[in-house]
């Protein structure tokens, strides 16, 4: 793993947009390391939070589109999942179900909601825009997190 993350840290930017797409996606990685190395090393943090940032809403959109590949009979069909209660959050998450990918941060719950929203239909370009407002302040968050630790050295 760390030869992988050295290899994206020399990389640079582009590194660090590969490391968050790839950790966006179902794919377990870590670009939290390689942004906390990358900004140490003197990178601009607020590039930094960009390019991870870009890159961790298309590794959200992977999942999204993974789940557009499904379909609500097969979950009917093999999960044993009552027809009324698939047509309830289909339209709950029609309706209000964008919002959700606020949520895709959250770690191993994130890439399934993603999914989920694929799955239901959910609107892409307000999926697009909620992952990306969450992924970024997450980021945000790590990078003002690692000025107030190094303040204190």
């Amino acid at each position: 793993m760390d030869a992988i993350v050295q290899f994206l840290v020399d990389w640079g930017y582009i590194g660090l947009f590969i490391s968050a797409l790839v950790a966006g996606s179902i794919l377990p990685f870590s670009s939290e390391v390689v942004l906390t190395i990358l900004v140490q090393m003197g990178a601009d943090p607020w590039i930094c939070v960009a390019a991870a940032s870009i890159g961790n809403t298309f590794g959200g959109l992977i999942c999204y589109w993974l789940g557009w590949l499904g379909n609500l009979d097969w979950i009917e069909r093999w999960l044993k999942v009552d027809r009324q209660k698939l047509d309830r959050v289909s339209s709950f998450v029609k309706r209000y179900g964008a919002w959700m990918g606020l949520f895709s941060v959250l770690p191993w719950v994130g890439e399934a909601i993603v999914v989920l929203l694929g799955l239901m239909r959910s609107n892409v370009y307000l999926t697009t825009l909620t992952m990306f407002i969450g992924k970024a302040a997450r980021y945000i968050a790590i990078v003002y997190a690692l000025a107030g630790i190094n303040a204190l050295f």
